[in-house]
């Protein structure tokens, strides 16, 4: 198959044209050239904001599977649907979790009680729309740079699922770990582990808290599966690990990993630095269930989570972001703790 990749040189699309290439597929990556096209691939130099611009040379190659990793917008969605409509045969686009209702919840766009879960592809979706304020946005765009001023992901996939004469694929992804993570997510507890701290502190609602994960090879694989298998037609797939873990048993797997041998030690969230206190609701729990992609197209991870734990270690440790991805202050977390065990 001839597949093109809109934004494909990034986090996820690297282990996606990876993937694609070694299974005999013709990959195209479109993107502006920042970073290297993926060896074995070709490649169209372009922005994506200027999609139309392109055309005449997509219509020329003629692909059969159109992969949009940097939708942000309703509005990118349908230039994306009018660029291709008569090109290609089908598009697949790179949703999110935070569409649903549970999301909206946790971080109070939504009125009423807690969301049932696990979440699945026909659980409620957020009635509010474009729920970012400017700063927000700001401060995403600082990590994602193709996210616009009108962010918001369920107009993009009303977009791609509605079109009559172009068939769309949606696949709503989780919190994404591994090698090239621009979140740096496991950092805060390498880096306390590292500095060679042993005792470090959970709030008791942070500890418990559930998110769906998904290490990037193998949110990588849903999207070369769901490219590649005409079943995915017209469908809404959620990508994540199978059994959702807590913050704080992800702490521990960590901590395994890189043989710590110190203790993590659970404080009530009124006795807990402010600096390790999330914002939100989290009552709200977000365990999504992946279980119809796993069914319909045979999604597996290709490795064990111990392993895809050790090589995003292994990255963090290379890569250590230029600026602090959270706040480490030692000195209040030791006070928190010497008065908790004082009072205990």
């Amino acid at each position: 198959m001839k597949v093109l990749l809109i934004g494909g040189s990034g986090f996820i699309g690297r282990f996606t044209a990876e993937q694609l290439l070694q299974n005999g597929h013709h990959v195209t990556v479109f993107h502006r050239g920042n970073t290297k096209a993926p060896e074995g691939g070709a490649e169209i130099l372009g922005n994506r904001q200027f999609l139309q611009d392109h055309q005449l040379e997509f219509r020329r190659q003629k692909f059969d599977v159109i992969v949009d990793f940097v939708l942000s917008s309703g509005r990118q969605a349908q230039q994306l649907m009018d660029t291709f409509r008569s090109i290609a045969g089908r598009v697949v686009a790179l949703s999110s979790m935070d569409v649903y209702r549970a999301m909206g919840v946790f971080y109070g766009f939504e009125a009423g009680g807690l969301q049932e879960l696990p979440l699945t592809e026909v659980s409620d979706l957020r009635t509010s729309r474009n729920v970012y304020s400017p700063a927000a946005l700001k401060n995403v765009r600082a990590v994602y740079g193709w996210v616009d001023d009108e962010y918001d992901k369920i107009p993009v996939e009303q977009a791609v699922l509605s079109d009559t004469k172009l068939p769309g694929t949606v696949l709503r992804l989780p919190m994404i770990y591994g090698p090239g993570d621009p979140l740096h997510r496991f950092y805060p507890i390498l880096k306390r582990i590292d500095d060679g701290r042993k005792q470090i502190i959970f709030a008791d609602d942070v500890a418990a808290i559930r998110t769906p994960r998904g290490y990037v090879g193998d949110v990588a694989s849903a999207v070369a599966l769901a490219a590649t298998s005409p079943e995915a037609m017209g469908r809404v797939y959620n990508v994540c690990e199978a059994e959702p873990f807590g913050e704080l048993d992800w702490a521990r797997k960590i901590g395994a990993a890189t043989n710590w041998t110190g203790e993590f030690f659970v404080l009530p969230y009124d006795r807990t630095p402010k600096h390790l206190l999330w914002p939100g609701n989290t009552a709200q729990h977000l365990v999504a269930s992946s279980e119809r992609i796993r069914k319909e197209l045979n999604y597996r991870e290709l490795l064990p989570r111990e392993e895809s734990i050790r090589r995003t270690i292994a990255w963090e440790r290379a890569n250590p972001p230029a600026a602090p991805t959270a706040q480490f202050d030692y000195d209040a977390e030791d006070a928190a703790l010497a008065q908790f065990k004082a009072t205990a």
